[in-house]
């Protein structure tokens, strides 16, 4: 059918001339650009060319329009050819023609021509670039990851769109993206670009959520939260492993724990029996997001019994750890010194104590850690009191201590 068509209009092509005036366009097509989905319109103007008479008027030039790729023809003068039922042409001022593409897809991309079927042939031509928005494909991208700290990991993500996306990875919390390589060593970026994120030797500060954001220039951009669970055995850092405090005042006990995934923790004495919430003991916990936490441990109106040693315990299923403190109490002598007292009950704990003092609770990470600068506030609510001491003579049955110089 349509080959019979393309054969019709050529025969109908003439010379045409009406004072020495031949058809011509007055504005060139003009190329465009378009997101799937829209509407795309061109415009083609001729000049000089007589009022077409109908049907049976075979000697007037007439205006088809032709997808040049294809060398289909789309419509002559108001009459779509093509049974595309998105395309429809308009005819104004007498001499303006006008095709009309609703919903444009991929498959309309090409070269259109706007054909005036004179001998020779007038025709001009622009090109439809149909553009599509990126899309992330969930099939081929991953999903949240799990690995051992200090093994690897691989992050891939996909998308489709046109032109093709560019993939860029980033933190979501703006740090920054660290790169291993055995030759140039690590690297610190803020981005990573390609659809493979690979990290390697993978560290407990690494954890976290990494966006992969796709883009191609064509609104909107799109993006996709990968998060990175990082698992290793709990570790736990005492500040203060010596606390003392008059009788009768509050004191509070901290305890910086680092364990992924989540772990139990909980307060015990050095001789095993489990501390419980009660009028006597507080309990309290501050997380951050992932894997750091701060155990507070707030003792009320200290007595001669509450001295000696407690246990900071913290379980995960990669393992356990365990972190000990010293409670003493202080009174003032005569001569403003303070003097520390022990529960005599206790005392076997000082080896305990000595023991836990040699083992390492410095430092829980090399660099990046949430505990390089750590919080000095006691639980929300518990008054406290804290005496920075040193020691200035220690006898069998007493250790006298001296305030430290303002």
């Amino acid at each position: 059918m349509l080959l019979i068509l393309t054969c019709l209009y050529t025969l109908f092509s003439i010379k045409f001339v009406v004072l020495g005036q031949e058809p011509d366009f007055l504005y060139p097509l003009e190329n465009l650009t378009v997101a799937q989905g829209r509407d795309a319109m061109f415009t083609c103007v001729v000049n000089n060319l007589p009022p077409y008479k109908g049907s049976a008027d075979s000697t007037s030039p007439r205006v088809a329009w032709i997808k040049a790729d294809t060398k289909a023809i789309l419509a002559i003068h108001e009459h779509v050819i093509t049974n595309n039922q998105r395309l429809s042409v308009t005819h104004n001022d007498d001499n303006t023609w006008t095709l009309n593409m609703r919903q444009v897809k991929r498959e309309d991309r090409g070269t259109y021509m706007c054909q005036v079927n004179t001998d020779p042939m007038k025709s001009q031509s622009a090109y439809l670039d149909v553009v599509i928005p990126p899309d992330i494909i969930y099939e081929e991208t991953s999903g949240d990851m799990m690995t051992m700290e200090g093994g690897s990991v691989k992050l891939v993500c996909k998308a489709r769109g046109y032109p093709e996306p560019k993939i860029t990875w980033r933190r979501e919390d703006g740090g920054d993206i660290i790169l291993r390589n055995p030759v140039t060593g690590k690297t610190k970026v803020p981005t990573v670009e390609g659809s493979v994120l690979l990290l390697s030797k993978v560290t407990r500060s690494e954890m976290g959520i990494y966006m992969c954001i796709a883009s191609n220039g064509v609104p909107p951009t799109v993006s996709k939260r990968l998060m990175l669970h990082v698992h290793f055995r709990p570790v736990i850092q005492v500040p203060n492993q010596l606390v003392g405090a008059p009788s009768g005042t509050n004191v509070t006990l901290q305890c910086y724990v680092e364990a992924s995934p989540r772990a139990i923790n909980y307060w015990t004495r050095t001789s095993g029996e489990m501390i419980v919430r009660s009028g006597k003991y507080m309990m309290d916990e501050q997380s951050t997001p992932y894997y750091a936490t701060v155990m507070y441990l707030a003792i009320k109106n200290i007595y001669k019994s509450d001295l000696g040693g407690y246990k900071c315990v913290s379980k995960n299923s990669m393992g356990e750890a365990e972190g000990t403190i010293r409670l003493y109490a202080m009174e003032l002598n005569k001569n403003g010194r303070i003097n520390l007292e022990e529960d005599e009950d206790n005392a076997d704990e000082d080896n305990e104590l000595d023991e836990a003092e040699g083992e390492s609770q410095g430092p829980l990470r090399e660099e990046g850690g949430s505990f390089d600068r750590a919080p000095n506030s006691p639980a929300q609510g518990v008054p406290t009191y804290r005496i920075t001491c040193r020691p200035v003579n220690i006898s069998s049955k007493m250790k006298q201590w001296a305030m430290p110089s303002r």
